[in-house]
């Protein structure tokens, strides 16, 4: 699920909102950082939510928002965390260049390879949903 979201702001503090969830928000320095902690305030909405035994509010359609001056609409996708923390092996075939920067941007981030795969995907998949092979 996709949720609306109106980002606001200036440099150095802005700001992320979601129409349908009032009371989830989240700040940043930057815009990236800003929906970074959307992204989790998201996520957190809907563990609480499962905690709680209630239904997720559903999102509405980005046409449907009403965007403030000065607000900028864009959308959150909700990957919510497996309930029982379930882990797939999989196996996978890299160019050895991008395994590189892969080791090399985790090592820089102090975090494993899965883990900074799976923070890469969680990227693009809030991003604007294009890969482009370069």
């Amino acid at each position: 699920m996709r949720y609306p979201a109106l980002i606001d702001g200036e440099a150095g503090a802005y700001g992320v909102v979601f129409p349908d969830l009032p009371g989830i928000c989240a700040m940043g320095a930057t815009v990236d950082e800003a929906l970074v902690h959307a992204e989790d305030s998201l996520r957190d909405y809907a563990i609480e939510a499962a905690q709680d035994g209630e239904e997720l509010i559903a999102p509405s359609a980005l046409e449907d928002v009403d965007v403030p001056p000065g607000s900028t609409l864009t959308s959150i996708l909700l990957i919510r965390e497996s309930p029982c923390n379930r882990k797939v092996r999989v196996n996978m075939v890299l160019d050895a260049d991008i395994l590189a920067v892969i080791t090399s941007e985790a090592r820089r981030l102090g975090i494993t390879r899965k883990d900074y795969v799976e923070w890469l995907v969680r990227r693009m998949a809030n991003g604007d949903g294009h890969l482009r092979r370069v």
